[in-house]
């Protein structure tokens, strides 16, 4: 196995484990997690702060959340799509949440480690950002593969695809906070009718 495929690896078995004990976790137990003796992860990663700042970094990182959404089949009503998408992005920034709340209370964010998502706050309720440039460059992506998602009725929507992929992340993004969120058929729902019962039929 690589260096770095053994990086990878020690990071997918701790990430469950930072999640629920947070930065008390362990070496002894990632590496009983990982199925690796414990002296591997000091070569991999030379202390357990590191361990730690490379599992928010990964945390932070959107690809499986956007290879999901980009998989969506198109032959789908929209807003089974769009279902599908949303409960995919929170997904991911309630990962991201989970392990910046377990950085957060030894205060590791704070010794520099990566920090969470724009939507995504830490256990004292404050927003926990990584650098602007990642921001940025993983909130673009995420409005690319959602753009896909809307381009089959493209000539019958409203606004263009891509400011309503921008409205719809945003919408996701903020939905899911607070002590009701709305689902995500609730928030697709809303998305695409409305707030206005339909009186037509009266």
């Amino acid at each position: 196995m690589s260096p770095e495929r053994r990086r990878e690896m020690i990071i997918r078995a701790a990430l469950p484990l930072v999640v629920e004990y947070g930065t008390s976790v362990t070496t002894a137990q990632i590496a009983r997690a990982a199925g690796i003796g414990e002296g591997t992860i000091f070569r991999a990663f030379g202390d357990k702060d590191a361990l730690l700042a490379a599992c928010m970094a990964e945390a932070l990182r959107p690809d499986d959340m956007l290879a999901h959404v980009a998989a969506i089949s198109t032959t789908l009503p929209l807003a089974e799509r769009l279902i599908e998408a949303a409960e995919a992005m929170r997904g991911h920034l309630a990962r991201m949440g989970a392990v910046a709340s377990a950085m957060a209370v030894s205060g590791l964010l704070q010794r520099g480690a990566p920090r969470g998502d724009a939507a995504t706050e830490d256990s004292s309720g404050e927003q926990a950002r990584p650098p602007a440039s990642s921001r940025e460059e993983s909130m673009a992506a995420t409005r690319d593969v959602l753009t896909g998602l809307f381009e089959p009725e493209r000539d019958s929507l409203r606004l263009p695809a891509e400011r309503l992929a921008e409205a719809f992340q945003f919408l996701v993004m903020a939905a899911g906070r607070g002590p009701t969120p709305l689902t995500a058929a609730e928030l697709v729902d809303l998305f695409l009718h409305g707030a206005m019962k339909d009186d037509r039929s009266g």
